[in-house]
Order: C-alpha cells, then structure tokens, then sequence
C-alpha cells in the first residue's frame, strides 16, 4: 500500500504481502520509504501517526549531515548504516548488491537484528532512494517471514526502474554462495530469537 507520506516519493506499507504458508504481512508492521528529509510538516505527522516504534536509518553518516533526518530527535529514531561508511561498492548499481552483501555481512545482521529488537509497533526502514539498501534489507526480512521470491520480487519492482530480476538475482546468489538468508544472517550475527522475532511481529 502507498503510504501518503508528504514529501516522500517511494513510500508504502508492506502490510498484506502473503507468505508461502498463506499468512500475510500485519498491515503497519513493515514499511519502506526514500530519505525523510523532505518531508514536508504534514509529512512529518504523518510518520509519526503511522505508530511506527523505530525508525531505521540505513544511509552513511555523510548522507546524513547533507540530508539531516527531521526525525533524527524522536525517541524512534536509529542509525544503523547498511553498508561500511565510503564503501566502493556501487549501490546505486543493481548488480552490485552481491558485492554489498558479501561484503558488509556483519552490518547488514545487525540492521536485520536491530528490527527484531525493535519495541513493539511498526518498524520504518529507509536509505536515500529507499531502492537499493532499503530494498536488500527489506527483501531479507521478508524472506525470513516466509513471503516467496517471486512476491518479494513484485514488492521490490514498485520501486520506480527496479527489475524483479535483480532482486531474484541476489536472492540466487545468497543460496549459492552463503546457504541461503537464514545462514547468510546467522554467520553475520543473528540468533534464533531474532527470527522468531521478526516472524512474530511481522505475521498476522
């Protein structure tokens, strides 16, 4: 669902995206956006009134002091950058999100545990385009969820000038290489309760 977030131009809610087993996302459990510094007053309000109770921030501490957070001062509010800081790993080249996860494996864990610890309510994630981080970071949780490649894939799509393909292409190179995304977060960090975590609050 499209959020009306004010100033953000990829904005929606994952609620309602159905995992293999036939269970569905909790509407206002996930969401995804571009950068929120332009957001506008009325957008501003409207995040806060989504219930979300953390706000994850996946952008390099530069990003940040050029596009500062409105919402950098709210108790939700956590910076938790996907990729290492100056990294030359071409992120706005969809292709290289194999590089980025082989790459930053112990970050990327940490932002996926950060979600499951998150306190309860709606959790946000975004980056600068909300396309490439936000969407390798999304695409994970989802898998850990139970949602299927293909729906994954149609989520990442909605993303103006994202190929399906290129998320199903990173998802491939997860098994091959790394025995999957459970395996793949394990070795970064996670433990089970951080699966059953992110399974609990997400699935309705």
């Amino acid at each position: 669902m499209i959020l009306n977030w004010d100033g953000c131009v990829n904005a929606r809610d994952l609620g309602g995206v159905l995992t293999i087993r036939g269970r569905q996302i909790r509407p206002g459990a996930l969401l995804r956006s571009d950068s929120h510094g332009r957001l506008s007053p009325t957008g501003i309000a409207a995040v806060r009134a989504s219930g979300v109770s953390q706000i994850l921030d996946l952008r390099w501490s530069a990003e940040i002091a050029r596009d500062p957070s409105p919402l950098a001062a709210d108790p939700a509010y956590r910076h938790v950058p996907l990729i290492a800081e100056l990294a030359e790993q071409g992120t706005t080249m969809p292709d290289a999100y194999r590089s980025m996860l082989d790459h930053n494996q112990q970050q990327i864990a940490s932002a996926f545990t950060t979600i499951a610890e998150a306190p309860p309510g709606g959790v946000a994630v975004h980056c600068s385009a909300g396309r490439d981080r936000t969407g390798v970071l999304i695409a994970l949780v989802l898998a850990v969820a139970g949602v299927p490649t293909q729906r994954i894939a149609a989520d990442y799509a909605l993303t103006d000038s994202c190929s399906p393909a290129t998320i199903l292409r990173t998802l491939a190179h997860l098994d091959a290489r790394h025995g999957g995304v459970v395996a793949y977060l394990s070795a970064g960090g996670a433990e089970p309760s951080h699966f059953r975590s992110v399974r609990s609050r997400l699935l309705s």
